[in-house]
């Protein structure tokens, strides 16, 4: 399958959305280039996100997120996932908007629960009650995760490729965004 990518697509959504893992399949089906916000603040700070949730904080830690996303907004067109909580800040909603398009990847509480339960590597879910943590980030994030100019919802059955095929499938709609050849 080959296409002309002509904006950033930029993958949001909750933590468990599949946002990594669709990105790969989607850049690799598209032959353009996959990056990753959170790898990138990683790769600058030489510390891990959680690393710098504990010694920074979230404030220090979105803001750099907002610098980095807008670096890599200024590049070549390309997939790119984000952390959840980047499309949250309403700069990087305005320059997501401007110079690619949102595409919200959405998944009910229960598939998200299955994919992060086991995993220690998100530190808004360091909770007594991480399952309770999740309930209650993705009914504040949805309203705002909303405002992304596509939406594909996840199913449990999907496979990652079966993701990325309607990921592309919405993106073709927009002759804006991808021109399929």
């Amino acid at each position: 399958m080959t296409g002309s990518l002509k904006k950033t697509v930029v993958l949001i959504g909750m933590m468990g959305a599949g946002k990594t893992a669709v990105g790969n399949a989607l850049a690799r089906l598209l032959g353009v280039p996959f990056l990753d916000s959170d790898e990138e603040i990683e790769r600058a700070a030489n510390m891990t996100v959680a690393e710098i949730f504990a010694r920074d904080g979230e404030p220090f830690f979105r803001a750099r997120e907002s610098e980095v996303l807008s670096r890599l907004l200024s590049g070549d067109p390309c997939i790119l996932s984000t952390g959840g909580g980047a499309f949250l800040a309403q700069g990087n909603r305005v320059a997501i908007a401007k110079r690619g398009v949102a595409v919200w990847l959405k998944a009910d509480l229960e598939l998200l629960w299955q994919r992060v339960r086991h995993k220690n590597t998100r530190p808004l879910l360091r909770t007594a009650d991480p399952k309770k943590t999740l309930a209650t980030l993705l009914e504040a994030r949805s309203p705002v995760y909303a405002e992304a100019g596509i939406v594909v919802e996840a199913h449990a059955d999907y496979s990652v490729e079966d993701m990325a095929r309607k990921v592309i499938d919405a993106l073709a709609a927009r002759q804006d965004v991808l021109e399929l050849e």
